[in-house]
């Protein structure tokens, strides 16, 4: 496994692992509650954190582990994550519809901000899906 792959592995598991905790301990809270009485922002930056804090700790960890590996890429490593990240563009354009839409609707900013997190969440694992799936069917 190349380190871009194993990369990409630790962005999908740092994305979708926070995104799960965050979203399971603020839709607990919905429930017979108004939305406009949830305290969600500074979880919200708290999950931003941790995962930019993981991402890049894990990072760390692969390359010591793996030193040799570690920031060497190839001309296949360049043109997955350009794909990678041009179907998380995608994604990430298609999926901001509809926070957009929720705020041209003035629905509660607690739904915007939490629809608009899902998407870059959606956005970081549709991007390390491609990346994985290149680097073991072939580019």
């Amino acid at each position: 496994m190349s380190f871009e792959e194993k990369r990409a592995w630790i962005y999908i598991v740092v994305a979708a692992g926070v995104a799960v905790v965050y979203f399971a301990i603020i839709l607990s809270r919905v429930p017979g509650t108004d939305v406009a009485t949830i305290a969600y922002m500074w979880p919200m930056l708290t999950a931003l954190g941790v995962g930019i804090a993981a991402n890049i700790v894990l990072n760390m960890v692969a390359a010591m582990i793996s030193p040799r590996e570690a920031g060497k890429t190839d001309e296949r490593d360049k043109q997955i994550n350009r794909l990678g990240e041009y179907v998380g563009f995608y994604v990430m354009s298609i999926a901001a519809v509809v926070p957009l839409g929720l705020a041209m609707a003035k629905i509660e900013q607690f739904w915007i901000a939490n629809t608009l997190y899902l998407a870059f969440v959606l956005a970081a694992v549709a991007s390390s899906i491609v990346k994985i799936v290149a680097y073991r069917r072939g580019f």
